[in-house]
């Protein structure tokens, strides 16, 4: 029998070393991931990585990039056609909330991977490394720019700062809900253990990310 034939090939090497990075850095963060484990969890050598991806740095970016830039493309479409079917005036709110979170919670609510990939998300507010900030940079101007003009025309009371900064707290918020339910079952004590619980979080999810993004102005001193 041809050896030959047994070998993984050169994209699924690569898949796989993606796939074993991206578990490793959301359970462990990107520092504390060695090249070691990641090699040892893919079962490849270090020879395979360097192939592939030439450092730890490209690693990184190449794992954020796999998940990020599909949901990207989605949350521009999305709000593309929201603006199609607006026909010239401001899209709601609440539709423009859903336009950029719905891909990422159905995601994190139809898979494993999903929910790993939206813990790795959220590990990038707590390990902001130059690589990381630079890749999200990148990836993120253009999209946060267009859902920031719709949030203004949706919400003209509201300056522009205040959008920016419930935005981020939008962003926290989905990040923690996705990750934390088994800290949320510890620090409560409630068991949470319907079989569905991250599909049925998301409508609780959507409704608190609406009201905060529709609360009123602090008051100036």
């Amino acid at each position: 029998m041809d050896a030959r034939r047994n070998r993984p090939s050169v994209i699924e090497t690569r898949t796989r070393i993606l796939d074993a990075a991206q578990s490793l850095f959301a359970a462990h963060g990107f520092e504390a991931t060695s090249m070691r484990m990641i090699t040892t969890t893919a079962s490849v050598n270090l020879a395979a990585v360097n192939y592939h991806f030439g450092s730890k740095d490209v690693l990184v970016q190449e794992v954020l990039l796999r998940g990020l830039r599909p949901l990207n493309t989605l949350r521009m479409q999305a709000l593309d056609e929201a603006e199609a079917a607006a026909g010239g005036a401001p899209v709601k709110a609440r539709v423009i909330v859903e336009c950029f979170f719905s891909g990422s919670l159905a995601l994190a609510a139809q898979s494993e991977q999903g929910r790993e990939f939206m813990r790795l998300l959220g590990r990038t507010f707590t390990e902001p490394s130059t690589v990381v900030r630079e890749c999200l940079a990148t990836e993120y101007a253009p999209v946060i720019g267009r859902y920031r003009d719709a949030f203004s025309r949706a919400l003209p009371a509201v300056p522009v700062e205040d959008i920016v900064w419930r935005l981020h707290f939008m962003f926290g918020a989905m990040s923690y809900a996705v990750s934390g339910i088994d800290t949320l079952q510890v620090m409560t004590g409630v068991q949470i253990d319907e079989p569905d619980a991250m599909a049925r979080m998301v409508p609780r999810l959507m409704s608190f990310l609406l009201g905060g993004l529709r609360a009123p102005l602090p008051e100036s001193n």
